[in-house]
């Protein structure tokens, strides 16, 4: 048993990181207000919800299981509080900040419409931190597994669909009215 929740947790682990991937490069599209005939906005941020969605499904089963497993001695305080944990202590509390920062952007996003928009956008941010802070978490308390080069390709992919998203995302390619709503906020400046 304990081997089956050791992969069980490698397992929705190494799945969470590209569903993270996925759900933070469909929020630098819809929050660059990119869009076509193909794909909507609207669709857009469906997929991004529902992504986001099976993200906390897959990691509430990678920490469930990691808590579950003795292998480790990791307790559910350890989860959310960072740094407290005996069990690599620096990894794991980065998986703890990471965790933390998921769970404000899904209540934010669950209370979205009764909290103001600036205080909503603001704890979305944090999914700029979540992402890279998951990755070293993944990196840094990795078994052996983390050596194979299926795994290798796995985070090297993610980086590089991330990297991608955000220079098209600086680069301001987007919907066509970005341009003249930025110039609007800005004073026709």
């Amino acid at each position: 048993m304990d081997l089956a929740l050791w992969f069980a947790s490698r397992a929705t682990g190494l799945v969470a990181l590209p569903l993270l991937t996925l759900s933070l490069v469909l929020g630098i599209v819809a929050a660059g207000r990119m869009a076509s005939e193909r794909w909507p906005r609207f669709a857009l941020a469906a997929l991004h919800r529902n992504i986001s969605l099976m993200t906390v499904l897959f990691l509430a089963v990678h920490v469930s299981t990691s808590i579950i497993d003795p292998y480790a001695g990791i307790g559910w305080l350890d989860a959310v509080v960072p740094f407290t944990s005996v069990y690599r202590p620096l990894w794991l509390g980065l998986g703890a900040i990471a965790l933390d920062l998921l769970i404000a952007l899904l209540v934010t996003s669950l209370l979205r419409t009764r909290i103001s928009v600036r205080l909503w956008r603001a704890v979305h941010w944090a999914g700029y931190a979540c992402w890279p802070i998951a990755l070293a978490h993944g990196l840094g308390i990795g078994g052996k597994d983390s050596g194979l080069g299926w795994v290798i390709s796995l985070n090297v992919c993610c980086v590089l669909v991330v990297g991608a998203s955000l220079i098209v995302r600086l680069r301001g390619g987007g919907h066509p009215d970005t341009a003249v709503r930025r110039a609007a906020s800005h004073g026709g400046r």
